[in-house]
């Protein structure tokens, strides 16, 4: 009899080791998917950065030509 609570006592703490391994996974599940959302976050701004830049960039451009416009024209 106290054998058999002893091997059911054994099994309670397995499941719960399991459990404890699960829950961990999930975490580090989790803040891996954080970790990649963030890279995604940061990837996305650089480009619209990038994409600014090159719209400033054309502007510039743009003014420059205008001004060249108007030294000819006078």
């Amino acid at each position: 009899f106290e054998r058999e609570k002893e091997k059911e006592r054994e099994r309670e703490r397995e499941r719960q080791r399991e459990r404890k391994k699960e829950t961990k996974r999930k975490e580090e599940r989790q803040r891996e998917r954080g970790r990649e959302r963030q890279r995604e976050r940061e990837s996305e701004r650089m480009r619209e950065r990038e994409t600014e830049r090159a719209m400033e960039r054309q502007n510039d451009q743009g003014k420059e030509r205008e001004k060249r416009k108007e030294v000819w024209m006078i």
